[in-house]
């Protein structure tokens, strides 16, 4: 099957290769032209422009976009919106707010070109691991997309299945999932990436309670001087908080256990702060997961050997820089 891809990232260019090893035709486009040449050297169909880019696609054309979220995908949705007609395909698989998917869908449907959202988590690993998906959009362009969305999610890979679940019909087994109409994907991604937080937050403040355990201010009796490092490893194993975060954490901890290349600066990538605007739409209360995202804007007025290792979990996952002082 063929698709465009615009945005040749961390993630975009990994998701063509993933695409192209299993026989899909890829057209892609970036700014960069240098990053074009170098995936169409891997077999990909590079374009020039986005007017090249819709030229080189046939019908029904579908174009994943795959560039930071707000201005650049908005422009380069406006953009693909006049180049594409009747029955084409226009996916957003970035980090976009739900609700500008429900208005995008909308603004583009009297052309009848179809709108589909995919929150994407899989960061870096992703070309190993596969993506898991959560898809937003109308049944029918969905549907076309299965043999895309089918190579690019993990599968069932070494992960049992669910006990009770029994037979039940659908695809979430093997790592996508068709969530609801356009916006739906996006908002299942906010959610994810809420709790995320969540999750990171709660291993950064234990294991800083560990490492300071040995601090001066405590009875002598009662110091331990513990491993965090040791403490992460032995976690992984057995234990019922293992998980893909802990299994990064441990992995930071090895290459520098005391996390040195990082200030503890954590940022936000503005999915967190919808969560909580969510809950608020919905009275739902939401304390720990509003509590991990305040930790963040915390943890840029001085900064904790958790909040290093909460960076140091982002650059794991998603090879997140630290943003220097000054430069948010």
């Amino acid at each position: 099957m063929q698709l465009g891809m615009i945005g040749l990232g961390r993630m975009g260019g990994n998701m063509v290769r993933r695409l192209m090893k299993a026989g899909h035709e890829c057209v892609v486009f970036d700014h960069s032209q240098e990053t074009v040449k170098k995936l169409a050297s891997e077999g990909a169909t590079g374009a020039s422009s986005l007017a090249d880019f819709a030229a080189k696609l046939t019908g029904p054309k579908a174009a994943w976009v795959m560039v930071p979220a707000g201005g650049p995908t908005e422009a380069t949705v406006e953009e693909l919106g006049k180049l594409f007609g009747s029955g084409d395909i226009i996916i957003d698989g970035g980090n976009s707010f739900y609700k500008d998917d429900v208005r995008r869908s909308a603004a583009l449907q009297p052309r009848g070109i179809d709108y589909v959202d995919v929150g994407t988590s899989g960061g870096v690993w992703g070309i190993e691991r596969g993506y898991c998906m959560m898809i937003g959009g109308p049944d029918r362009a969905v549907k076309h997309l299965d043999p895309i969305f089918k190579t690019l999610a993990p599968g069932m890979g070494d992960v049992g299945a669910t006990p009770g679940r029994g037979k039940r019909p659908g695809t979430a087994e093997d790592g996508y999932l068709h969530c609801g109409p356009s916006g739906a994907g996006h908002f299942v991604k906010m959610v994810h990436n809420g709790i995320e937080y969540g999750l990171m937050q709660a291993y950064a403040e234990g294991l800083d309670i560990l490492r300071n355990r040995a601090s001066e201010a405590l009875p002598e009796a009662e110091r331990f001087t513990l491993d965090a490092a040791d403490i992460a490893e032995l976690w992984r194993r057995g234990s019922v908080i293992s998980s893909w975060l802990l299994d990064l954490s441990a992995a930071a901890l090895a290459e520098d256990p005391e996390l040195s290349g990082f200030t503890g600066e954590v940022q936000d990538s503005g999915e967190g702060r919808w969560t909580v605007q969510a809950a608020v739409e919905e009275a739902v209360p939401a304390p720990v997961l509003s509590a991990s995202l305040y930790a963040r804007f915390r943890s840029r007025s001085g900064n904790s050997f958790g909040e290093k290792l909460l960076s140091a979990m982002r650059f794991q996952f998603g090879r997140h820089v630290e943003t220097p002082r000054g430069g948010r």
